[in-house]
């Protein structure tokens, strides 16, 4: 049972990573090193300094000598959720490692505890397994999830543990998102009800077409961050797509459907979900070796997986999680869990719309052009999943397939079900606030000069359509001046005051 060891470690680095000070860790880090727990380590983790300090410093919550459990399971248990929240992952492993008896002995050094009450809910509720204990019969219940700590929804009261199950998900897909300064801060923001705010004000037609120029450049933006430079007609048959966002339900067979939509050739796609399995990287140009970044959920949990998340997707629309947060869970495990063989990535991204659009942040029909933003924060976006991605390499046994794919060999389920997403949630809502404050804004400034010149080219030119947009498309391309070839093809009909007027006109308007 290891419950009499020593299970704080005093050391200088932890996994790769460098203490900010010395000192001993505890909570998760102490119990993932103590029983070899093979799950990725917390992007926090607790020590206890020797100076009378307490303070967080990046991927470290620095706790003064008073705060230092004591040497057991239990006690180190009571501190994580105290100051670190749940991890779902680290208490499926704990679990695992630990017989039955184990965890009654540990339940019973505090039966009625609020600690000990909450290992035992997630003990039942992730193992699927009651034990022998008695119901309690005492009146208050309490929260698992400290919204101090994580964000939570409203809970579901578990009369046998007197727990309210807060926890935003199911036990099939349940990730977790912690509360950062960042996230709390985005969220009071409300920035839903600033962008209808500064909508309100603006002519319906202007709307329209802020609205379909938007569809189009996100649909083709999603596609360039897949390294494909689609047709206009395949960008634009997406661009629908995506426009639907919101309107239906999220099914298997809508995913499916979606997927359809995304692969205009799909000879060399096996369509549909997974019967094989899946990877991101490279292969080894001599031998053909896979060389994974990422390694897709094993084809046979996909079924349970894809359920778990379009249960829990629909659970959260309507519940009061805030909509990005929302997203966030839906959209990256989807991308996480990488269903298919092709497409994903432009349906994780559809995703974000289709949340956004059900929980009424996108409003007035304006679809939010959240791929735009990604692909100007490419390297970012990267990283939020490589966060995910690289730490998990480590604890997946695969072997090279004939087709120099790959075979996951040990159990992963976990994995793709229960993990931290609060990188992930502030990345999004950096894009929500970078197209709030400038991609739409930029869109809809644009379009209004863009009403203005030519309102002054029908005024003074009675200047056809056509010809008004590929005026504006050169002068653009000229930093507002007509070249000489233009002058001496498409508009040699101007005179040379009237090309010198345009050019002022046109830089009056579109620099102001």
């Amino acid at each position: 049972m290891h419950v009499n060891t020593q299970i704080s470690i005093r050391i200088p680095a932890f996994h790769g990573r460098q203490l900010p000070e010395e000192g001993i860790i505890i909570g998760y880090g102490a119990l993932i090193n103590h029983l070899e727990l093979q799950v990725p380590i917390p992007e926090f983790l607790s020590v206890i300094s020797d100076k009378n300090k307490k303070y967080d410093i990046a991927g470290w919550k620095v706790f003064t000598p008073k705060y230092k459990p004591e040497e057991s399971i239990y006690k180190q248990l009571v501190f994580a959720l105290k100051y670190e929240g749940v991890n779902l992952l680290i208490f499926k492993k704990l679990f695992e490692k630990l017989n039955k008896t184990a965890v009654k002995d540990l339940l019973q050094i505090e039966p009625t505890g609020m600690y000990s009450r909450k290992i035992w809910f997630l003990y039942e509720w992730l193992m699927n397994e009651k034990l022998d204990i008695p119901d309690l019969t005492i009146k208050k219940a309490v929260p698992l999830i400290d919204e101090k700590l994580q964000f939570a929804i409203e809970g579901v009261s578990s009369p046998r543990h007197r727990i309210i199950n807060n926890l935003p998900g199911t036990i099939d897909y349940c990730p977790l998102i912690r509360k950062s300064k960042k996230l709390e801060h985005y969220i009071s923001e409300k920035y839903s009800e600033k962008k209808a705010s500064y909508l309100s004000g603006l002519r319906k037609d202007v709307l329209q077409r802020t609205s379909a120029f938007l569809l189009l450049k996100d649909s083709k933006a999603s596609f360039t961050i897949e390294g494909e430079s689609p047709k206009s007609k395949r960008a634009a048959r997406w661009g629908q797509a995506i426009g639907q966002a919101g309107t239906k339900n999220l099914t298997k067979d809508e995913l499916i459907r979606l997927q359809q939509a995304v692969i205009e050739n799909d000879r060399f796609v096996d369509m549909g979900f997974r019967k094989k399995g899946g990877f991101i990287g490279e292969h080894d140009r001599s031998s053909g070796a896979p060389l994974p970044n990422h390694i897709s959920a094993k084809w046979e949990d996909l079924d349970q997986l894809v359920s778990g998340l379009l249960t829990t997707n629909t659970k959260l629309i309507h519940s009061d999680l805030d909509a990005v947060l929302t997203a966030t869970i839906t959209a990256f495990g989807f991308v996480f869990m990488h269903p298919f063989e092709d497409g994903n990535g432009r349906i994780h991204r559809y995703l974000i719309h289709h949340v956004l659009a059900k929980k009424r942040f996108s409003q007035q029909g304006l679809i939010f052009p959240v791929s735009a933003s990604i692909l100007d924060h490419i390297d970012d976006y990267r990283k939020v999943l490589e966060q995910y991605s690289y730490p998990l390499l480590d604890f997946i046994q695969w072997e090279e397939t004939k087709d120099h794919n790959v075979n996951v060999l040990n159990d992963t389920l976990d994995y793709y079900r229960y993990f931290d997403v609060t990188k992930q949630a502030e990345f999004l809502y950096d894009c929500v606030d970078d197209t709030i404050e400038n991609i739409i804004p930029k869109e809809i400034i644009y379009l209004t000069h863009y009403d203005a010149f030519k309102s002054y080219l029908d005024e003074e030119f009675e200047m056809p359509d056509t010809l008004v947009a590929l005026l504006v498309r050169f002068l653009e391309q000229n930093n507002g001046a007509l070249s000489r070839r233009a002058r001496e093809k498409e508009f040699v009909s101007l005179k040379d005051s009237e090309v010198i007027e345009i050019e002022d006109t046109y830089k009056s308007i579109f620099n102001s």
